[in-house]
């Protein structure tokens, strides 16, 4: 095939008319890219046209696109009726429900009506282009192009060699992905690729938190919303995306890396998806949803502060500085001395170990001890950690203390590593694990994730914002602490930790 993916003449084949597919004829189509749309069910169709049509006509209503361009783009669109069509095609797309037999069987048609050399692209985000290609006469000219819903307003696009996949595929997709306005990243086969990979560690870590009994739904969404930085907490996420979809990619992601640890799903997440609580679109998953809104428990108001005396942890030094500075802001009764005095709250700062270990290494009455988690700012939200017989007075004195100003606090129970620092050494630990495995670039990792998951940062950054060194040592102490081999740190992470570069730093 001799054409570019610029050229004007581009005709771009669609299969499966669902809001994927709609969504993908939609970009192609304002991108300046003759479209062929088919579905089994023509009346599918026929509503994906006339869904593009309000969708381009409401931007043109809102100044964002002019009349005549929408016009141009619905008029290059084609309902075919049979696969056959796709004959004249350059590239097809297929869009169809996420199932190998039924995209191996729509493949296996396709290499029936269209030329040796026209590219055969799947949109799926958790089947392998490999597996898919296989039983392709000719599985050189097959390729991912996994997009992301909804389709027009996200702009991530990723693009997949399968092992077979011939070199200019790729290259052509990439440019192709440009001119329907997406920022293309090319990704290597693997399960999940490599959004839906780094997405994993934010979702299945908080489902076994939650399992673990260390805090509830409501508390570790706050948590990674107001300290994170995250828009979402990760049970709203799960929620939107309906767990009848996330769990069993989840699931096939994890059988797929032969039981990986790091991808092993959580029995509460199934338990939940059997019983039908699925997120909004049955009202009811982690939270209740009344009129489309979602019913979010209102916070506790945290019991007063009495006044008793508050010994802040020197081990860490760079800790015990800006906790003993905010306590001041807060009027605390400071015990300044060597030793915590008998009665005094005590208050410990670990990275990755649990709040029973910290106060045992430390020489500490667990009774009167508190854990403060000092990995983001502590003018975010502050959370605190009980040991298993913290006395209550002495949890109600610091979430009271910690929650005497604007800031919020909230407490949990005793967990290596509390909530935020389980949860982004997880996800930096796999965006490492992608680096390792030379599946993407450090620099495509951080773009894909920022662009198809709207995290705050990408994984790699992540750890450099927060220091390699202090995501090693959380993730072997949350290792050390429970003997999960979840946690183990990749070498690219180590390495890198251990030399005082940026997570970044590609192989030399």
């Amino acid at each position: 095939m001799t054409i570019e993916p610029t050229d004007e003449n581009l005709i771009v084949g669609v299969i499966g008319a669902g809001a994927m597919g709609r969504g993908i004829a939609q970009v192609a189509a304002t991108g300046r890219c003759n479209v062929k749309i088919y579905d089994t069910r023509q009346e599918s169709s026929v509503e994906a046209v006339e869904f593009i049509s309000g969708m381009l006509n409401r931007a043109v209503d809102k100044g964002r696109m002019e009349e005549e361009d929408a016009k141009t783009a619905i008029a290059r669109i084609e309902i075919i009726d049979a696969m056959v069509g796709f004959g004249d095609a350059h590239v097809v797309i297929e869009a169809a429900t996420e199932n190998l037999n039924i995209k191996r069987k729509i493949f296996a048609e396709l290499e029936s009506v269209v030329a040796d050399d026209i590219i055969l692209v799947s949109n799926t985000s958790s089947l392998s282009i490999t597996t898919i290609a296989s039983e392709c006469t000719h599985p050189e000219r097959v390729a991912g192009f996994h997009f992301f819903n909804p389709v027009p307003l996200m702009k991530l696009v990723e693009v997949i060699d399968g092992v077979r996949t011939a070199s200019h595929i790729p290259d052509f997709l990439m440019g192709l992905g440009k001119r329907m306005g997406r920022v293309p990243v090319r990704v290597a086969d693997a399960p999940g690729f490599l959004v839906n990979q780094v997405g994993r560690g934010y979702t299945i870590e908080a489902a076994h938190l939650n399992s673990e009994g260390v805090a509830d739904y409501v508390t570790v969404d706050r948590i990674m919303r107001d300290a994170a930085g995250f828009r979402m907490g990760p049970f709203e996420l799960l929620d939107l995306t309906a767990l009848d979809v996330t769990h069993p990619a989840t699931e096939l992601i994890y059988q797929q890396f032969y039981d990986e640890p790091r991808y092993r799903p959580s029995s509460m997440m199934n338990t939940r998806m059997e019983a039908g609580l699925l997120g909004r679109k049955t009202k009811q998953g982690f939270y209740a949803y009344e009129g489309g809104k979602q019913t979010v428990p209102e916070e506790a108001a945290a019991p007063a502060y009495d006044g008793r005396k508050v010994w802040v942890s020197p081990t860490n030094s760079d800790a015990h500085a800006n906790v003993t500075a905010l306590l001041k802001t807060l009027n605390a009764n400071i015990d300044e001395g060597e030793e915590p005095d008998d009665v005094s709250l005590v208050i410990v700062m670990p990275l990755g170990l649990d709040a029973t270990t910290t106060t045992l290494e430390e020489g500490a009455n667990p009774e009167h001890t508190i854990a403060l988690d000092t990995l983001f700012p502590l003018s975010l939200r502050r959370t605190l950690m009980k040991t298993p017989i913290t006395k209550p007075d002495y949890a109600d004195a610091a979430l009271g203390l910690f929650n005497s100003d604007e800031t919020e606090a909230c407490i949990i129970n005793d967990s290596a590593g509390f909530v935020a620092q389980r949860i982004l050494a997880m996800i930096i630990n796999i965006g490492c694990s992608i680096a390792q495995s030379g599946a993407a670039t450090p620099e495509d990792i951080d773009k894909a994730v920022t662009l198809g998951l709207g995290y705050p940062h990408g994984p790699l950054s992540f750890g450099d914002i927060l220091g390699p060194d202090r995501i090693l040592e959380i993730l072997l102490s949350v290792h050390e602490v429970t003997g999960d081999p979840r946690y183990r740190p990749t070498p690219w992470l180590r390495r890198r930790a251990l030399l005082g570069v940026s997570l970044l730093t590609p192989q030399s």
